[in-house]
């Protein structure tokens, strides 16, 4: 059923319970309408934990992909790492816009993976978002997998873009592992959760408490570690292959898919439950359901087989293309 068709649906029942005095039992606003077809920006982090390379991996698959910004950069390393995937992908017509440095060096799994011919990407987020929503009528799709600082310097500068971005964003948690610390991109930055929360408009937050299993890892020799490293594999598999491997040999044996589900999410596709909350972030970047709040909409439940199964029909899709869409 079409969300035109579930908004009328939605309407004849409020028009029943109306007509004959019934307590109206239909919840909430509109079903939001499909962004199918919008132009799609990722904001990210990649560069440290290589789930984000695997999303930029998916979102290359998309046509509607427009622009990828860097967030928490390492001098412009992130951005050159970023341009380099998307060019073996065959997305040279994607630019990428480098974002905030906040000072973070830790999470840097590209140590000589980008060779000098990379050259620096240009930075200005702000104009890089605005010139594109100025080129395109109704929505602009925005999927952050990084800390929020880049989207809460667009909100702040130009608060009238926050009608035309339909936000999705990897972070928050409810229920953290470890409830003295925030999840990790709203501990970044709190100040920019904050934003993102109180100024997007009914953003959607993919929460640690639904993607922190291992029902969606990658692991060392797993199926898809495997088809990325082997000897005949396509030169962005064999890139993104060293790079998990740098993660696996630095930080963990396995990388959870955080970001790839929250560019599901973004997609509207039917891999993630989402239920309307209002929320609050703390100083910290701690997130908590209050009343008194802002209304989001939070990841509740996911289906990880089907999920997992969608991920990698798209690598192997990426992979029998080996570059160009």
């Amino acid at each position: 059923m079409s969300d035109a068709e579930l908004n009328r649906e939605r309407q004849d029942l409020v028009d029943l319970a109306e007509r004959f005095g019934l307590p109206r039992t239909v919840p909430g606003g509109p079903f939001p309408p499909s962004q199918a077809g919008a132009p799609l920006i990722v904001d990210t982090d990649a560069g440290g934990d290589p789930d984000d390379a695997i999303a930029i991996v998916l979102a290359a698959q998309e046509p509607t992909l427009a622009l990828v910004t860097t967030v928490d950069e390492l001098g412009g390393r992130r951005a050159r790492f970023v341009r380099l995937l998307l060019d073996l992908l065959g997305r040279t017509d994607v630019p990428v816009v480098a974002g905030a440095d906040l000072g973070n060096t830790r999470l840097d799994c590209v140590d000589g993976l980008v060779p000098e011919s990379v050259g620096t990407q240009p930075d200005g987020v702000v104009d890089a978002v605005a010139s594109l929503c100025a080129g395109s009528d109704g929505l602009v799709r925005w999927v952050g997998i990084g800390p929020a600082t880049n989207l809460a310097k667009v909100l702040a500068a130009r608060p009238d873009l926050a009608e035309r971005l339909v936000v999705t964003q990897k972070g928050g948690a409810v229920n953290y592992r470890d409830p003295e610390r925030a999840e990790h991109n709203f501990r970044m930055d709190p100040v920019a959760a904050a934003t993102l929360v109180s100024t997007a408009r009914l953003p959607k937050l993919v929460l640690s408490d639904t993607t922190f299993t291992p029902e969606i890892e990658i692991r060392r020799d797993s199926t898809p570690h495997r088809r990325l490293s082997r000897s005949d594999a396509p030169p962005w598999a064999k890139l993104v292959a060293a790079h998990l491997d740098q993660w696996f040999d630095r930080f963990h044996p396995a990388t959870i898919q955080h970001d790839s589900m929250t560019l599901a999410a973004g997609l509207q596709l039917p891999f993630v439950g989402l239920a309307r909350e209002r929320v609050l972030v703390d100083a910290a970047g701690r997130l908590t359901i209050n009343t008194a709040g802002h209304l989001v909409r939070l990841s509740i439940k996911a289906d990880y087989p089907v999920f997992m199964g969608w991920l990698h029909r798209a690598l192997e899709a990426a992979g029998a293309r080996g570059g160009g869409r």
